[in-house]
């Protein structure tokens, strides 16, 4: 089973630190077991929380049998790291372990020189601070996450959520991140100055549900050359009543939610089958291959090419492989 540890620092923000536990300990796989094993690590054996104290059941050395680390900020982040805490984090990363920061979680991990010459982000308010701090290090302040590998770094609190999300997927798919997203009631996708790779299997229902039918519709047809005219003919209102509605309930219009529903069911295309990139595009609704390379660079923010490669290893048993000579590189 997959190992998160969380290490706690003196001055701990409890958001940061609960966020990914939660996330991570309620993610189940597909005939039900838990996904990960997570373990709450400090220095010392009770850390200074702020407004309370928690006492952490392992030490330092769980680090080293962690397949991932989690990094949650603190209260004051310029503070020299505790003693053992860079050598064990640089013990662990040389040895291949993943380790992610969540929001000033990103001073502890630039105070390792783990990410000299490396892109990363933290919560806007202390980007300058990190840029000031760790000059070797790219602050990006635009993003939700920063992914460089094995390395990753979040914004501000909730964008450990997006951040958790996105590697549940990498590890396990997009079943078991949606499923862990509706746990959390988290949006699997949003907007941000980083395209998320996380989606829903099927796209979310706005609030206020009296577009349902019609959405389950769109999703039904997303392959079909649709209008405007055509969606409100089925809905049975005016084109201007149609996207009012839309408005007021998803928040965008008929199209722009057509759209993203062909590059959800592209996504899942490229995850679950070796199929060329034309027949995806054909299948998704789009009028031609390159047209669907261009809007899928645009909403996801990489090639779909990129993205196959990402994200097709990491599927539950019973999905389809990649096989030779089926063009799947040409995606």
């Amino acid at each position: 089973m997959h190992t998160v540890a969380v290490l706690a620092l003196d001055q701990v923000i409890p958001f940061d630190l609960s966020a990914p536990i939660e996330v991570f300990s309620r993610t189940r796989l597909p005939d039900g077991r838990c996904a990960y094993r997570v373990r709450i690590c400090a220095p010392q054996e009770e850390v200074d929380a702020g407004t309370f104290r928690i006492r952490a059941p392992y030490g330092l050395e769980a680090l080293a049998e962690a397949d991932t680390i989690i990094l949650p900020g603190t209260a004051t982040p310029t503070l020299p790291l505790p003693a053992g805490v860079k050598e064990a984090l640089c013990a662990a990363a040389a040895n291949g372990t993943r380790i992610a920061s969540v929001c000033a979680g990103a001073f502890v991990l630039a105070a390792t020189g783990l990410l000299d010459g490396r892109r990363a982000t933290t919560h806007w308010v202390a980007a300058p601070l990190l840029a000031e701090c760790h000059p070797e290090v790219t602050v990006d302040p635009d993003v939700l996450y920063v992914d460089e590998g094995q390395l990753l770094t979040s914004a501000g609190a909730a964008a450990a959520l997006d951040l958790c999300l996105h590697m549940i997927r990498k590890d396990h798919g997009s079943a078991v991140a949606a499923d862990a997203a509706r746990l959390s009631v988290m949006p699997l996708e949003r907007e941000g100055g980083q395209a998320q790779f996380i989606v829903h299997a099927r796209p979310p229902a706005p609030v206020g549900n009296t577009l349902e039918p019609l959405l389950r519709w769109l999703e039904d047809n997303a392959d079909r050359d649709l209008t405007l005219d055509d969606i409100a003919a089925y809905a049975g209102m005016s084109a201007r009543t149609l996207n009012r509605r839309f408005r007021e309930q998803a928040g965008t219009t008929p199209l722009q939610w057509l759209h993203r529903a062909r590059i959800r069911r592209a996504q899942y295309l490229l995850e679950t089958t070796s199929y060329p990139v034309e027949r995806i595009a054909t299948q998704a609704g789009f009028g031609s291959p390159t047209a669907f390379r261009d809007r899928f660079k645009r909403v996801v923010g990489t090639s779909p090419y990129a993205y196959r490669k990402t994200f097709q290893g990491a599927r539950g048993p019973g999905d389809a492989r990649p096989r030779a000579g089926t063009g799947g590189e040409a995606a």
